[in-house]
């Protein structure tokens, strides 16, 4: 609880020092002759991508109609270095969020991007490296599935053993250090099971914004789809390529969310039948979600959970290969 704590704290002073994405907004005066507020959508011109524009971007745009769209805005992006020229740099006018994550990351998939000529590739690469240098800490978590797999025989049993008792308070108090115990015995960390989650949430926001305020990269494109479109605006204007991106999403996430919940699911647990509508839940809205993402994010997040799903796969594997040895 104290490291939770701890953790909890350090995320919360990050994102209160920290800065953040600038809407892209301009005044408008509507049919009653009233002025509004209007967020400036890139959704018209030959490559549009659909997208909602940022206002703090980090680099020059080169597309004539995005500048057009920035200038007519009141980002005068001619005094902006180009993407090619940019390097992180510390600014009292931006938080932490923005100094030590945001900017390097751009930064990062920025080179790989002219270093492989291609942005969509780079955000692959970008997504793998940081998934390689966490791996240590991300294994222990892969490896709380196959511990929780031993130990359920154990706590099976202690299920049984305290079926009927569950509306005496001592018995269940007892039960609980039953269990701790069988925890530790098998080094079973509950914290562990969701070190995973609190390490994506971050990871995945600092790549959001990364991308949507680095215009080469969402000027860019990948196989033919373009980096900064959302499959929602290509499918409404007749581009069914995308939908691509949301099937991979759903499939990836399916299977990765599966890998790490599996052992739970399939024993006698009575939160078993939670965990699995949880988690058929959790792939839906995040598969939905994808529909209104850049496909930019969308290769970061199939990179992410295929790094999780062959994690998961040589965790498996290693530990069948120490049990035929012993046997």
């Amino acid at each position: 609880m104290k490291i939770i704590k701890k953790i909890f704290v350090v995320f919360l002073l990050v994102f209160l020092l920290s800065g953040c994405t600038k809407q892209l907004v301009v005044e408008k005066t509507n049919d009653d002759g009233k002025k509004v507020k209007e967020v400036v959508r890139y959704d018209k011109g030959e490559d549009a991508t659909g997208q909602t524009l940022t206002k703090n971007i980090l680099c020059k745009p080169v597309n004539e109609e995005l500048v057009k769209l920035y200038e007519e805005s009141g980002v005068k992006t001619d005094k902006m270095v180009s993407c090619s020229e940019f390097t992180p740099s510390l600014s009292n006018d931006e938080g932490l969020w923005d100094n030590i994550f945001i900017k390097p990351l751009a930064w990062l998939i920025l080179k790989l991007g002219y270093l492989v000529k291609n942005f969509g590739l780079a955000v692959i690469l970008a997504g793998l490296a940081i998934r390689l240098v966490l791996y240590p800490v991300t294994n222990k978590t892969a490896m709380q599935s196959e511990n929780l797999k031993k130990a359920q025989p154990e706590l099976q049993r202690l299920e049984k053993k305290y079926a009927n008792r569950t509306n005496d308070q001592q018995a269940m108090m007892q039960k609980s250090q039953e269990m701790m115990a069988i925890y530790k015995k098998y080094n079973i960390s509950l914290f562990s099971g969701c070190l995973i989650a609190i390490v994506q949430l971050p990871l995945f926001i600092a790549f959001l914004e990364a991308i949507n305020r680095t215009p080469a990269i969402f000027e860019g494109s990948f196989l033919g789809l373009q980096l900064g479109t959302t499959p929602w605006f290509a499918l409404t204007n007749g581009n069914f390529a995308y939908i691509i991106i949301p099937i991979i999403v759903a499939a990836v996430t399916f299977f990765s969310f599966k890998f790490t919940s599996s052992d739970i699911s399939s024993s006698t647990n009575p939160a078993a039948g939670s965990t699995k509508m949880m988690m058929n839940i959790m792939v839906a809205v995040i598969t939905i979600s994808s529909f209104q993402l850049s496909t930019a994010i969308g290769l970061y997040w199939i990179t992410s959970s295929l790094f999780t799903i062959i994690q998961n796969l040589l965790v498996k594997r290693g530990v069948n290969h120490a049990k035929i040895k012993k046997a």
